[in-house]
């Protein structure tokens, strides 16, 4: 029996607001543990909540970006429940009136709808014993705190309490891990090009749960689906949806129902393990937040924000095929990196090539930021000099094994410009046909087994002696001048 799988995601992403949801503590990402707090967000008797306009706004703009359908009015609800980093024993949400629903987000060819996105504010963390040696590692748990406690001891945290958070959920319309992984890739750099969330997945600003269910193919009804928690990256996702799928047929192959259940993703062991049985809407006991008004949305105020929203990836990437005539795979490749994408529009300023800036771009430049374990904002080379590297190299006026040359040269001297680092080093590739000859004829002399291969019908054989005329000239000949001038010299007389 063939089997379907069917996913749907919660995405919970940080906004990059310099305070809390409700209150004036910074929401800045680490500081020392419980300093960021007060009343307000500790939830101590008395207090109020003031509502942030900017995460407001933020929410409202992700909505617009997902083609959602913008509510006239909102508000906040208490959602109820008891765990050790929250602190209130209840978290102000949205239930019954998000912020928006039934929108969209497109991966390739296929749109995947969205059920809601609704505003509500983060809970603190909790550091258990095997994680305390990494916080302190990292420089964010002072020494003093890690020793003070047993090795069995949990602490909890609570600078994280009240920071924003938008919840995105999709309708249960992916079909596979790598659906799954295509839509949080997309989702994540739309949440970039808006300038909300910072979307760092170590910091936990962006994090995703994943309900999973399958069923035999062709049956319409769901199975009871099973929630999958502590992913920590889009990788762990896939992986986990792969382990899951697999583990429910199994068990459908056997005759076994699934539980509808909570389970945390085991790095270590590759494998889902459970939690907790799943709650349901009603173990939350929502009811509407008594110290917050419902909030008007009004069509100004939602133009205002509209027109604020920037180039979204899918504009950008269409834009990028029609005026710079990238194919639609190249296209991608720097769209889904902003800062990537900024970074050859103004290297297209300074030389308007758009394919050769793209060449370079996607192959040396990702090659060594990849290696390096870097982004693109830690490059030494400004748009400006890599630029006139491409152009020095389209111009003929170095080849390819110099050009590459240059470009790793450029990370020692910083502020050289790849004419100066060429000019300094006698690197400029040589033209002249006098020379050239000199060159070609020295090859052809010193190799008597590779002409006769040519002559006798074997092509490679120029291959190999124009690798002779660039040793000579210790890779500076220019290569398509020379080949040229071997397949001259080497005709019968």
């Amino acid at each position: 029996m063939d089997y379907e799988i069917i996913i749907g995601l919660e995405v919970h992403t940080q906004l990059k607001t310099e305070t809390k949801l409700f209150c004036g503590c910074p929401a800045v990402f680490g500081a020392r543990e419980n300093l960021q707090v007060c009343p307000v967000c500790l939830g101590l008797p008395g207090v109020l909540p003031v509502l942030n306009r900017k995460a407001f706004e933020y929410a409202l703009k992700i909505a617009l970006a997902l083609d959602c359908q913008i509510a006239t009015r909102t508000k906040f609800d208490r959602k109820n429940y008891f765990y050790p980093d929250l602190p209130k024993n209840y978290q102000i949400s949205q239930y019954d009136i998000p912020v928006a629903k039934d929108g969209w987000l497109e991966i390739k060819d296929k749109r995947i709808g969205i059920t809601r996105v609704h505003l509500e504010e983060d809970a603190g963390k909790l550091i258990h014993p095997d994680e305390r040696t990494k916080e302190l590692n990292n420089g964010r748990t002072s020494p003093s705190v890690s020793s003070s406690f047993s090795s069995s001891v949990s602490l909890v945290d609570l600078n994280r309490t009240g920071v924003p958070l938008v919840e995105i959920v999709s309708e249960p319309e992916i079909s596979s891990p790598d659906e799954a992984y295509q839509y949080l890739t997309e989702l994540k750099s739309l949440l970039i090009y808006l300038g909300v969330s910072d979307c760092d997945m170590e910091k936990g600003s962006l994090r995703c749960d994943a309900n999973i269910s399958v069923r035999p193919r062709g049956e319409k009804a769901l199975k009871r689906k099973t929630e999958i928690k502590n992913l920590n990256s889009f990788k762990f996702v896939a992986k986990a949806l792969e382990f899951e799928a697999e583990r429910q047929i199994n068990r459908l192959k056997d005759g076994l129902e699934i539980g509808g259940e909570t389970r945390l993703w085991d790095e270590d062991r590759n494998e889902t393990r459970t939690l907790r049985s799943k709650e349901d809407v009603e173990d939350y006991r929502y009811f509407p937040e008594p110290d917050l008004q419902d909030f008007t949305i009004t069509p100004q105020s939602l133009e205002e924000i509209r027109k604020s929203l920037p180039e979204l990836p899918s504009a950008r990437k269409k834009r990028f095929i029609s005026e710079y005539q990238l194919s639609p795979y190249f296209a991608n490749i720097l769209i889904q990196d902003k800062p990537l994408a900024d970074y050859f529009e103004q290297c297209l300023k300074i030389y308007n090539s758009p394919k050769s800036v793209c060449n370079w771009l996607t192959s040396e430049v990702l090659r060594y930021l990849n290696e390096n374990k870097i982004e693109i904002a830690s490059l030494t080379i400004t748009p400006t000099r890599l630029a006139g590297l491409v152009k020095l190299f389209d111009e003929g006026r170095i080849s390819s094994t110099i050009a590459k040359d240059v470009f790793m040269e450029m990370f020692a001297d910083t502020s050289a410009s790849a004419e100066e680092i060429v000019q300094q080093k006698g690197l400029f590739q040589i033209s002249d046909d006098s020379l050239l000859e000199t060159l070609v004829k020295s090859a052809i002399e010193n190799n008597p087994r590779m002409v006769a291969d040519y002559r006798a019908g074997k092509k490679a054989a120029l291959e190999a002696l124009l690798g002779q005329v660039m040793r000579l000239s210790k890779g500076k000949a220019h290569p398509d001048k020379a080949r040229q001038l071997l397949q001259k010299y080497l005709q019968p007389h």
